[in-house]
């Protein structure tokens, strides 16, 4: 219990090399980071507390960030795991975290490796997985590991949410994915259960062309 709020670091270095990797480190080392509004996803809340609310589980959060989200659902009752490649965003969610005095699990690896991160479907699995902006950016190759990964992880009907630009050139910024590279990817182990608008989700300037969707899935 000791390390839960501590970031693992003693695992493989298993960071990507590829994709906008390099490019989010150098925007969390200059605080460059218009996405981290310090407030949970108002579609997790929705889920969270609305009136069809899972009890609280086994969570999981791909592509972690500054940690707003593993530590909303830490607050309310999840054993979070929050994963991110960047140290010094797992930094701040450390620091956050003890602010809020909640314990996630920080882990400092490559959301596609998750194995090798020692991440593991042990004690029946993750009931909730979330990601709020980590997958759209991924390689190809990347996507596919990736969503093998979080396969193997998940617990028996598990719940998936996952935020996803629509295809573009944005340069640096996360190229997108469309409806059918979704299905690509996951509907062989994943039945979508909804797919909507994410407008009410905050976006820098440049971004509001980016059509956001929350897809909402169910491990089959």
């Amino acid at each position: 219990m000791a390390l839960k709020n501590q970031v693992i670091a003693n695992r493989p270095a298993t960071k990507t090399s590829s994709g906008p990797g390099i490019g989010y480190r150098l925007l969390y080392f200059f605080g460059i980071t218009p996405w981290d509004h310090g407030r949970a996803a108002p579609q997790l809340v929705e889920l969270i507390e609305g009136p069809d609310a899972p009890p609280p589980g086994r969570a999981l959060d791909l592509g972690c960030g500054t940690g707003t989200q593993a530590i909303y659902l830490a607050q309310k009752g999840w054993q979070v795991t929050g994963v991110d490649y960047v140290h010094r965003a797992l930094d701040t969610a450390r620091q956050r975290a003890a602010a809020a005095h909640v314990t996630p699990t920080w882990v400092e690896g490559d959301v596609t490796r998750l194995s090798e991160l020692g991440i593991n479907a042990n004690s029946g699995g993750y009931n909730l997985l979330l990601d709020f902006g980590c997958f759209h950016g991924l390689t190809p190759a990347q996507c596919a590991a990736y969503a093998a990964g979080i396969s193997a992880v998940a617990a028996p009907g598990a719940t998936f949410l996952l935020f996803s630009f629509a295809p573009g050139k944005r340069g640096p910024a996360p190229r997108g994915l469309s409806p059918d590279e979704i299905d690509h990817y996951f509907g062989a182990k994943w039945e979508l259960l909804s797919a909507r608008p994410a407008s009410e989700q905050r976006l820098p300037f440049f971004l509001k062309r980016a059509d956001p969707t929350l897809y909402r899935m169910r491990l089959r």
